[in-house]
């Protein structure tokens, strides 16, 4: 897999959309400074903004090329009508998407958030796991991934012995360590691992007081506030400190930063270059264990 210590994960991209529900052509400059900036994967979905993410990254390749050494990672998800994951919705999805970003081939193919169907649906015969295989034993993908939240599903994938790569998120950061044990286990097993959502969807960012989707309780805003502190009388900010959080595991071979701007591709790299003194782990371990909101 041709990853960089950063990837750029496309959420965002497409949204807001126009009145007749085409990405807006501002969405164009993003994806160009997506695929020209300085990291080597971007991460999209099929339904990633109803498939306009895919669409406008389409777009830009279509007219400048992909880079040398440079890839576009994206994932199947259920149909959006039926809710289907089978090996034929994967088949499509796939379509879809190759489609859309007019590629014949991928680097990297996601499971993504199979939550329509049970893990022994997806791993039966004609079921999603089915497809995946099918797609990389024919060429069109090089690795097959699984792209999810709840551990104990995650872990049953993981075990299955039929992925490439891990790709997990909100649960292994400053906040939230509970994937250590799938991250390693991940590794055991040789898989590629992707580590997303390091700022917990904006918390440890500094941009909201939610982690992971949810409400956060009064008693995580507090250890925030004293993390925040602690990264203070270090020299160093708390969005810096969550970031090298997930960049300095040797287990992580990739970290999956959202983007919805141009000039955050900028600030990432910034972010990514400051050096962290070491001794700011051990203060921040010494704040004790955060109270997460995920309880997976």
């Amino acid at each position: 897999m041709q990853v960089s210590p950063i990837t750029l994960g496309t959420s965002f991209l497409g949204n807001p959309p126009t009145p007749d529900g085409a990405p807006a052509p501002a969405a164009d400059e993003l994806a160009s400074a997506l695929l020209g900036g300085p990291y080597a994967a971007v991460d999209t979905s099929n339904n990633y903004a109803q498939g306009r993410s895919e669409t406008v990254l389409g777009r830009e390749l279509r007219a400048n090329g992909l880079g040398r050494g440079r890839s576009v990672i994206t994932k199947v998800d259920a149909d959006p009508e039926t809710g289907a994951l089978d090996r034929d919705r994967v088949w499509r999805s796939f379509e879809e998407s190759t489609a859309r970003l007019g590629l014949s081939r991928l680097p990297v193919l996601h499971l993504h958030d199979p939550y329509t169907v049970t893990a022994d649906e997806a791993l039966a015969p004609g079921g999603a796991v089915q497809g995946l295989r099918e797609l990389r034993e024919q060429g069109l993908v090089a690795a097959i991934g699984i792209a999810a939240g709840p551990l104990s599903l995650m872990t049953r994938y993981v075990r299955s012995g039929a992925f490439d790569a891990l790709l997990t998120h909100n649960r292994y950061t400053l906040v939230d360590r509970s994937a250590e044990p799938l991250i390693a286990e991940a590794t055991e097993r040789g898989m590629g691992v992707f580590n997303a959502a390091p700022f917990g969807g904006g918390l440890l960012a500094g941009r909201t007081t939610r982690y992971a989707y949810r409400d956060s309780p009064p008693d995580l805003l507090a250890w925030i506030e004293r993390a925040r502190l602690t990264c203070q009388a270090h020299g160093v900010d708390l969005p810096v400190a969550a970031l090298h959080f997930s960049l300095r595991n040797p287990l992580v071979h990739s970290t999956v930063v959202g983007v919805n701007a141009s000039r955050r591709i900028a600030d990432l790299e910034r972010m990514r270059t400051t050096s962290v003194p070491e001794a700011l782990w051990t203060a921040l371990a010494e704040l004790g264990t955060p109270p997460s909101t995920i309880d997976d």
